[in-house]
């Protein structure tokens, strides 16, 4: 077992927690590991209630985002934060054994609160706010967010707050459980609460199978249902949905709820069903939800969640599409067409050392001009990570790689070896590379491998900002629009372009369409 396997969590004190659990259970199975930290919208932005954010799974994009860029190999979630429909390619490698699922009341001083008709509770959960409003609805509810010890400590430092609302398992983790804390028994908790998730890529088979025996199959069982009901309820941290489901004596009991923001209407479901006879449940109980009212419900709360919008230059996959956050309405369309061209095999008897590649599309010409045994090329540069990775795939090793095309010129300028280069390009090319080399003194040879083919399409008034990952992008958009939106930029070369026509451009952190989507998430939070 010579891999290392890259375990991406959160850098609160609970997620890593929860990724050294799994660190040392992989460990114990003789896997070598090791943990990437990284930190998440969730965390960054404490401003706002979390259901205010509008965003399903803010606490797991980020890592979606880093295992996608392949900077990490598995990524450690609170299971309850993870939403129902994970993105293309990424799949749920194991559930590792529940902990506590109550929630968990702390309070400051004493319990008579809870018979007054005035206490001051707090919680950053919509779920809690109105299951605690339909039991206490002359209370008041203030927001709450940020991890474990700072919940903790506003709750100490706010002198007329009662009490806070905590997860029970999350509170025992990291030893913060008051001896006088009450579990809320009479309050469901969110789907698959107390149960930790590890997901991984699809295609990564090693990471697949090492986590695979960590799974628990009960609990996997439970939070699925779970999470199922909430799927068909169409719900995620932005609605009061809770459910629960445990096995006993061989029989799976479920109970779930929906309610109103503001804890007024309340439709419960229980179902109880033999194991192995379960499949149904989430789907029965969720219509039962909605025949009673659920759809009503829902339709109300979609209705108080204005969506802002987004258009994108490039067609995105399901899977990307799923990235952004729920705020966010987005449309989007090829707005250029390429076209592969035919180059000569004579090109190839010069005897090519060195070339450069910048586009997956100048990738894709290669490989179909020429068969793999053709392709000996002694040094290879390109730009992009993606673009490297599809080079490595199908080309050869490459041999350095940048993020924009004008820092590869000048890298090039200090390290190539020799004075002689070929560029296999578009048509239509507005980057500097070549007028930089040619300017110390470094041949460059263009080969146009693709024609570029503009499809603008005239975008609606109503779309607030548009994402571009090239120059022809922008180009190709301002010849049906007018450039009065918010511009984010998959590059530098790009908002170099942008910036021509656009007073606001945005420039995201790695050349990916991931990037650029975490990007549009970070402005619309």
């Amino acid at each position: 077992m010579s891999k290392i396997i890259r375990i991406g969590t959160r850098d609160s004190e609970l997620a890593l927690w929860q990724a050294n659990t799994v660190q040392s259970q992989l460990e114990k199975l003789g896997y070598k590991t090791i943990l990437v930290p990284v930190k998440s919208t969730g965390d960054l932005v404490l401003d706002k209630p979390l259901y205010e954010l509008g965003i399903t799974g803010i606490f797991t994009r980020t890592l979606d985002i880093a295992m996608l860029n392949y900077d990490i190999d598995i990524a450690v979630h609170s299971l309850k934060d993870v939403p129902t429909i994970l993105p293309k390619g990424i799949i749920q490698a194991a559930v590792i054994k529940r902990g506590n699922i109550n929630d968990t009341l702390v309070f400051k001083n004493n319990e008579e609160f809870l018979s007054q008709k005035e206490a001051v509770i707090a919680t950053g959960s919509l779920r809690r706010r109105a299951q605690w409003l339909n039991r206490y609805p002359t209370h008041t509810i203030v927001d709450l967010r940020g991890n474990m010890n700072s919940r903790m400590q506003k709750l100490k430092d706010n002198e007329d707050w009662n009490a806070a609302i905590f997860a029970a398992a999350g509170l025992g983790r990291i030893g913060l459980r008051p001896e006088e804390a009450i579990n809320l028994d009479w309050m469901i908790p969110a789907p698959a609460q107390g149960a930790v998730m590890i997901t991984a890529l699809k295609e990564n088979e090693f990471a697949v199978n090492a986590c695979a025996e960590l799974n628990h199959e009960e609990t996997e069982i439970c939070t699925s249902i779970e999470r199922e009901f909430l799927n068909r309820l169409e719900g995620g941290c932005t609605a009061p949905i809770g459910a629960i489901a445990q096995i006993k004596n061989e029989e799976v009991t479920f109970k779930g709820v929906l309610l109103s923001i503001d804890g007024s209407k309340r439709i419960d479901v229980t179902r109880v069903k033999k194991l192995g006879e379960h499949h149904d449940m989430a789907a029965f109980c969720a219509n039962f939800v909605i025949e009673r009212g659920g759809k009503r419900l829902m339709d109300e709360l979609q209705r108080t969640n204005k969506k802002t919008t987004v258009y994108s230059t490039k067609a995105l996959t399901e899977g990307q599409r799923h990235l952004l956050n729920n705020k966010i309405s987005v449309k989007s369309s090829d707005f250029i067409k390429v076209s592969i061209n035919r180059i000569p095999k004579t090109l190839l008897k010069s005897n090519l050392k060195s070339i450069i590649i910048t586009s997956k599309n100048a990738v894709e010409s290669v490989v179909t001009n020429f068969s793999p045994e053709e392709l000996q090329f002694k040094n290879i540069y390109c730009v992009g990570r993606r673009t490297k990775q599809l080079i490595e795939q199908k080309i050869g090793k490459v041999t350095h790689s940048e993020n924009s095309a004008k820092k590869l010129a000048e890298y090039l300028v200090d390290y190539m070896e020799g004075t002689e280069i070929t560029y296999f390009c578009s048509d239509i090319r507005l980057d500097d590379l070549p007028k930089i080399l040619a300017d110390n003194n470094i041949t460059v040879n263009e080969v146009e491998a693709y024609k570029t083919v503009y499809a603008s399409v005239k975008v609606d008034d109503s779309t607030e900002s548009v994402m571009f990952y090239s120059p022809s992008t922008v180009q190709s958009y301002i010849l049906q629009n007018k450039p009065k939106k918010i511009a984010f930029c998959i590059g530098e070369t790009t908002a170099e372009e942008a910036k021509k026509h656009f007073k606001d451009v945005r420039i995201a952190k790695a050349p990916t369409v991931e990037s650029v989507i975490e990007l549009v998430n970070e402005h619309y939070v």
